[in-house]
């Protein structure tokens, strides 16, 4: 188990909206708009892109593309399994603009063939990021590195990494198909029949054994590996997030990570940016327009000195910056790569299945539930809508959040104090169905007393204290009130578990919820707090991925 991480965890999700401002710059300017009514036209209906986290960095050079062109647009940001899942609404979805990490996502949920204009903006490998002085010692520096070589070298005690679930995030996945890939004897091409077979099921079942921390965001990951330097060997992460990590260990003056690209599963993200076609000149037109203006020579060396790819064709990168390419953290740009061929669409998907519910380490999870009396009306109704998407194994699979047979389920409701615990293993579908009844049979009283909920998860967690290491074990705490100040009586298990601090909490905030006690929560071992003020099952689900 890791020891305790002390930073609190970036947002997942961000909304963004881009006001144009007068002037223009011939600089990198975007070509002409068109007539004025379709400029008039545009402006008055922003361009809505759903993008993925990753492109948080280009933010600013979208914005300036806003006030260039006197038009507004509206970014955003969800994984990558939302897009795919708003894709597969065709016409009807709002966005007019998707942005994800790898074109994988767009051919997963484009049914209806709605995307047109896609292209890659920038390129980034997924690579294994590992301590510099243990790259060293396992003599990985400069020198080919297999799949096998990860593997053996985890099996021997000798590393541990973290990295995304392969069904929330787009660095999960493209590192997971590199294992199947490899693992697999470098086909040409994955198929169903190598996902059939057992040994490579055992194979790849221990190497994400080793997985000492999941994450459902690569981002959220980074920052996860800087602020828990001393507890993680290596991540496998974008070779863009691991040169933004770099310069946060360096200016802490930490020693930084070595990029190793792995020469038979190594995957690689094309960051495409495509317009979903709505039948509207005038929104097509500002797409094309800034979609060139990304492309322009000036613009590609800005996105490259964010730690990007952005040549027009290839990986390489002209004149690299040695600051940002540093040979120094084994970031190789002359490389040649050979990514992993992406799988057919079905076969990509019977992988994530697989994935999910028989090859990832297992998930011992506490739902902390508020049944206060507040929660009557609305928010009982959306909490449990909440579990039934987690508990259900067909609404789960549709988000990718299905439980495997080894999963742990425990849920432990509460008012002022916690009430009867439910406790379940598996992934059975009536033992399931028979959870869900008996959560939807809780009724609402009493005030909120968050600490003694999370006590009582700890100690439900004390039960496996033996055999933490097999699981991911976390905390789901759902609140919408503000707690009694019983603090102390979790002090008490956070000072006498020893395995306590390492337990992430994951809170989600509805109605009143304190903010600053849930952060406060959040805090002991690198949690997150998801806003379910909204959306109360997308933050159930959200949480759920991490996990």
């Amino acid at each position: 188990m890791p020891r305790r991480a002390t930073c609190l965890a970036s947002a997942l999700l961000v909304s963004v909206a881009i006001l144009a401002c007068g002037g223009r710059d011939d600089a990198g300017a975007p070509a002409s708009s068109g007539t004025s009514r379709d400029a008039a036209s545009a402006t008055a209906r922003p361009l809505r892109v759903l993008s993925g986290s990753e492109n948080t960095a280009l933010q600013p050079i979208v914005e300036r593309f806003a006030a260039k062109s006197g038009v507004t647009i509206e970014m955003t940001y969800k994984g990558s399994v939302d897009i795919a899942l708003e894709l597969e609404k065709g016409k009807t979805m709002e966005a007019d603009s998707v942005w994800p990490a790898n074109s994988l996502w767009i051919e997963l949920g484009d049914r209806t063939k709605v995307v047109k204009h896609a292209a890659s903006v920038a390129r980034s490998p997924v690579v294994l990021a590992i301590r510099k002085s243990l790259c060293e010692e396992l003599g990985w520096v400069g020198k080919p590195v297999v799949i096998a070589d990860i593997l053996a070298a985890a099996d021997a005690g000798k590393l541990n990494f973290a990295m995304t679930s392969a069904t929330q995030s787009n660095s999960g996945a493209a590192a997971y198909l590199g294992f199947l890939h490899a693992l697999a004897g470098s086909p040409d091409v994955l198929t169903h029949q190598h996902l059939q077979d057992p040994l490579l099921h055992d194979a790849v079942r221990r190497l994400l054994s080793h997985v000492e921390r999941s994450s459902g965001s690569s981002g959220w990951l980074k920052d996860l590996i800087v602020s828990g330097y001393d507890q993680y060997d290596a991540m496998f992460n974008y070779e863009s997030l691991v040169i933004e990590a770099n310069r946060e260990l360096v200016q802490a003056g930490k020693e930084p990570l070595c990029a190793v690209y792995p020469a038979d599963g190594l995957m690689v993200a094309d960051h495409p940016l495509g317009y979903v076609d709505h039948a509207d000149a005038a929104k097509e037109q500002v797409f094309l327009e800034l979609q060139r203006y990304l492309s322009s020579a000036e613009v590609r060396r800005e996105i490259e000195s964010l730690g990007r790819r952005a040549s027009l064709l290839g990986l390489g990168v002209d004149n690299p910056d040695p600051a940002v390419f540093n040979p120094e953290w084994c970031i190789d740009v002359n490389r040649v790569i050979a990514s992993v061929p992406t799988p057919p669409r079905d076969v990509v998907q019977e992988a994530l299945n697989l994935y999910q519910t028989a090859l990832r380490k297992p998930s011992l999870t506490v739902y902390a539930l508020d049944y206060s009396g507040s929660m009557a009306g609305d928010g009982e109704r959306q909490l449990e809508a909440a579990m039934r998407i987690l508990l259900d194994p067909e609404q789960a699979r549709r988000y990718m959040i299905q439980a495997s047979p080894r999963d742990v389920h425990i849920v432990v409701p509460f008012s002022h104090v916690p009430m009867a615990i439910l406790r379940k293993e598996g992934n059975d579908p009536a033992m399931l169905a028979g959870l869900l009844r008996e959560v939807l049979r809780i009724s609402p009283s009493g005030g909120t007393d968050i600490y003694r909920a999370t006590a009582q998860a700890l100690d439900e967690i004390n039960a496996y204290a033996d055999r933490l290491a097999e699981y991911f074990p976390a905390i789901i705490l759902m609140t919408d009130g503000k707690s009694a100040e019983t603090l102390p009586v979790l002090q008490e298990k956070l000072d006498t578990l020893p395995f306590a601090r390492d337990i992430p909490v994951f809170s989600i905030m509805f109605g009143s919820a304190d903010s600053a006690q849930l952060e406060r929560l959040s805090k002991q071992a690198f949690g997150k707090v998801f806003d379910g003020q909204k959306d109360l099952i997308g933050a159930f689900r959200q949480a759920k991925g991490f996990n």
